[in-house]
C-alpha cells in the first residue's frame, strides 16, 4: 500500500464518521505492532493538512516482561515529530505470574487499556486512536455471534464516559493485508509481541476460520464488512456518505 492511499483510506474514516474536531489532542496507543505504526504515520500525515487543526502524541505501554525494546518506536517517533511516553506497568507480573489466569487475554487488555487511558488523561487528551483496522471490525462481528449469540462489533467511534475520552478507529477501512504492505513497502521497525498466549486465542481461531471461509467463497469478508458497515450496531448508524459535500453545505 502506497503511503497516499494510507491518507485516502485513514481520511473517509475521518470524514465519514467526524471522528477528528477542531483542538483535539489525541493520544496513539503504541504496540510496537504494524497496525499501531501504520496508524502513526497516517495521523502524523493527515496532521499536515487536515482541514481541522489536532495534536496528536503516542503512547506505548509497558507490559513488564523484561524483553520489551522501544529503541526503534523512539526513532520513528521522532522521525515523524511525535512525543512518545512509555508507561510501565506489573501486568505480567499480575496476569501470568500471581493469577496464573488460562485465558489471560481478557484482563490483559482490561489492565493495558486502563493504563492508556489514564495515561491519555494525564497529558490532557480528549481522545484515544486504536489501530483496529477492516479485518479487525469483521474478526470482532464473528466473534460475538459465535461466542456470544449477538451480530455487534466495536463502533467507529466510542465515548468512554468514566474517563471522558473518545475513542477512535482511523483504520476502519484498510484490510490487514493493506497494512502487511505497507509495514514491508516502509519497513516499519515492527517489535514482536512479549505475551506467550499470543497466537493462541479465539481469536486467531475466528481469523483463521475467516480465511478458510472466504477462500470458499472468495468476496465473503467485504460481504461480512458491508453488513456491519450497514448494520444497526451502535456507532455505525452515523456514518456521513457524502461528508465534503456536508461541510460545504454548512459553510455557506
Amino acid at each position: 500500500m502506497e503511503l497516499q492511499r494510507l491518507y485516502s483510506y485513514t481520511r473517509k474514516a475521518l470524514d465519514e464518521y467526524s471522528m477528528i474536531q477542531e483542538g483535539d489532542k489525541i493520544a496513539i496507543g503504541v504496540s510496537g505492532g504494524k497496525d499501531s505504526l501504520t496508524l502513526l504515520y497516517a495521523l502524523a500525515g493527515l496532521r499536515r493538512f487536515y482541514p481541522k487543526q489536532f495534536d496528536i502524541t503516542a503512547i506505548s505501554v509497558d507490559l513488564g516482561f523484561g524483553i520489551q525494546d522501544f529503541t526503534e518506536i523512539h526513532r520513528l517517533c521522532d522521525s515523524l515529530a511525535i512525543p512518545l511516553h512509555i508507561v510501565p506497568t506489573e501486568i505480567n507480573r499480575i496476569v501470568f505470574g500471581e493469577r496464573k489466569e488460562s485465558n489471560p487475554c481478557s484482563l490483559c487488555a482490561k489492565m493495558r487499556k486502563g493504563a492508556l487511558n489514564e495515561k491519555a488523561r494525564e497529558l490532557g487528551c480528549n481522545k484515544i486512536a486504536y489501530a483496529h483496522h477492516k479485518d479487525d471490525i469483521i474478526d470482532t462481528m464473528l466473534l460475538s455471534l459465535i461466542y456470544e449469540g449477538r451480530f455487534h462489533s466495536f463502533a467507529p467511534v466510542t465515548y468512554l464516559d468514566r474517563m471522558e475520552l473518545y475513542v477512535i478507529r482511523p483504520l476502519m477501512f484498510i484490510s490487514e493485508t493493506e497494512i502487511i504492505g505497507f509495514k514491508n513497502k516502509m519497513n516499519l521497525p515492527v517489535a514482536k509481541n512479549p505475551c506467550p498466549a499470543d497466537g493462541h486465542t479465539k481469536r486467531e481461531y475466528v481469523k483463521q476460520l475467516i480465511t478458510q471461509i472466504n477462500s470458499d467463497n472468495p468476496g465473503v469478508k467485504e460481504r461480512m464488512f458491508s453488513a456491519v458497515l450497514n448494520s444497526k450496531i451502535k456507532g455505525f448508524e452515523n456514518r456521513i456518505l457524502n461528508p465534503r459535500i456536508k461541510s460545504a453545505a454548512e459553510d455557506k
